[in-house]
């Protein structure tokens, strides 16, 4: 993907006779005050909506399910009993946050431990005010190989599998739904769960000589962290009984081609200056994190409305989130200094 060339208009050269033409300063003046004045109505309308803005925090950035389908904390208790690993969170000031599967010696395997950091991590990146983005990588050289099988043998039951199913779509589902702009860095291989974890970030960028690769039908099972609803959406119907029936392995060029990768990173070993695959992550992402927190964060929360509610309530919440950044700081700073369309 490219950022988006900017816009050229015909209007570039009238803009200082057309401000002269409406009293310059105080015409400036004027329109930051009708500003203020549809912020405030924004607001109030709110207000008297809380009953719908608290329905859309329940559908957008709630849990799948809920208390009622699930004991999430007695599930929780048990994950526990699966130690080993971690999710590591890292916070840089850029507003670009790391998220790190730290399990190298089973290649990146999900353990029942990891499963409940991983739910803490986002508990906290859904809080985080300055975030604008954050990129999901591997230990190691490699992203993640799936599920710790040797610690859930014990975990054989339908049930136990279903609660675990239940947690891990919550923590997902969450995750894809961060007001951050995700990227997951696949290195080495994305097995199993962890070509499901891929597709829970906006993008994924593949490192040359990765792999991801939906290996559930040779486990006699499939997909139960949301990965297939959300191939579906990724790659189309077709492409994602393909991937999921033959459990072909997808690099960087097949990645592309049926766009489940949206970038493919260079080789430092072998193109001088082009910095590590995070160093690359981190420029690639830097596109499309320039700007305030706010805004990103906003743009985020009408993009994921649009594609997950019907065209209704997406428009609402269209409505609702331009109403906290319309008269909001960077709106009237962009006003004030008069800046040109270019």
């Amino acid at each position: 993907m490219r950022p988006i060339a900017g816009c050229k208009g015909p209007f570039k050269s009238k803009e200082k006779t057309s401000c002269s033409l409406f009293g310059g300063d105080s015409f400036q003046r004027s329109r930051i005050m009708v500003i203020h004045a549809v912020r405030r109505h924004f607001l109030r309308e709110s207000h008297v909506c809380g009953s719908w803005a608290r329905m859309w925090q329940r559908q957008m950035g709630g849990r799948v399910y809920t208390e009622m389908d699930f004991d999430q904390e007695e599930t929780k208790a048990k994950l526990l009993g699966f130690p080993g690993g971690s999710i590591d969170l890292s916070k840089q000031e850029s507003g670009i946050a790391v998220l790190k599967i730290n399990n190298p010696s089973h290649m990146n395997a999900f353990t029942g431990t990891m499963m409940v950091q991983l739910e803490e991590k986002v508990s906290l990146l859904e809080e985080w005010a300055d975030g604008k983005g954050l990129i999901l990588q591997g230990a190691a050289g490699t992203f993640c190989s799936g599920l710790d099988l040797n610690a859930f043998k014990q975990l054989s039951k339908p049930q136990d599998g279903m609660e675990m199913c239940m947690f891990m779509q919550n923590v997902l589902t969450r995750l894809l739904r961060l007001p951050l702009i995700s990227v997951a860095l696949v290195e080495g291989r994305a097995l199993g769960g962890g070509a499901e974890l891929t597709t829970a970030c906006d993008f994924r960028l593949m490192a040359p000589g990765s792999v991801i690769q939906f290996v559930h039908k040779h486990m006699g099972v499939v997909p139960g962290w949301g990965g297939a609803a959300r191939l579906v959406y990724l790659v189309g119907s077709q492409n994602c009984l393909k991937l999921l029936c033959s459990a072909s392995k997808v690099d960087p060029e097949l990645g592309l081609h049926i766009r489940l990768a949206d970038g493919a990173l260079k080789d430092p070993l072998v193109e001088e200056g082009v910095g590590t695959v995070r160093q690359q992550a981190e420029k690639w992402l830097s596109h499309y994190t320039k700007g305030p927190p706010a805004v990103i964060q906003a743009i985020k929360k009408v993009t994921l409305s649009g594609r997950e509610l019907p065209l209704t309530e997406a428009l609402r919440t269209e409505r609702e989130v331009f109403g906290t950044v319309w008269g909001g700081p960077s709106n009237l700073q962009a006003l004030t200094s008069k800046s040109k369309h270019k």
